[in-house]
């Protein structure tokens, strides 16, 4: 069966070099579903995701080709959504509270693509291992035990606004660092 879907997914990428624009909606059809999925596990924002779907099918059409499957046409298909996620999340173009309770949503079990975000939520906890001691605590307060600001300025006796300051830091660093990786 798989073997079978490869062959279709070549044949649908040599119609689709020709300019054929039936094999663009084929594997639009095809795949669109699956890669919103992926993309809305974890930035759990429609419209972004929506817009992400949409730009890497323009760009499947835009630069169809130049393009090289290397492994197989969904892996790319899938790698393309990821890469546009972690560039979304670089450049700040999704909402501030896509890292509120990522780890439950990187642990949660999903049809498509959980080795990416497994892969993800490794990195996350690495950056945030590198942050500074209150920055982290900050952080884990915040983003894994769903404390309010006010909660952890009293529970560190600190002021609301170091609280906001440590966590506006921890995000500017989760932003970089994922752009890179």
């Amino acid at each position: 069966m798989s073997e079978k879907i490869k062959i279709e997914d070549l044949e649908l990428m040599n119609r689709l070099r020709t300019g054929d624009d039936l094999a663009l909606k084929l594997i639009y059809d095809k795949y669109w579903n699956q890669l919103f999925k992926s993309a809305f596990n974890m930035l759990q924002d429609q419209q972004a995701c929506e817009d992400i779907i949409q730009d890497i099918f323009i760009n499947l059409w835009n630069k169809r080709e130049q393009i090289e499957i290397k492994v197989s046409f969904k892996a790319y298909l899938f790698a393309s959504t990821r890469y546009e996620v972690y560039r979304q999340v670089r450049f700040g173009s999704v909402r501030e509270n896509i890292f509120d309770k990522v780890h439950e949503r990187l642990e949660t079990p999903s049809e498509y693509g959980n080795i990416e975000y497994k892969e993800l939520l490794s990195q996350i906890n690495s950056i945030v291992d590198r942050l500074s001691t209150k920055c982290k605590v900050v952080y884990k307060l915040s983003r894994e035990e769903q404390l309010s600001h006010k909660e952890i300025a009293n529970q560190l006796d600190i002021s609301t606004k170091t609280v906001e300051n440590h966590l506006n830091k921890a995000l500017r660093q989760l932003r970089t660092s994922l752009g890179l990786f």
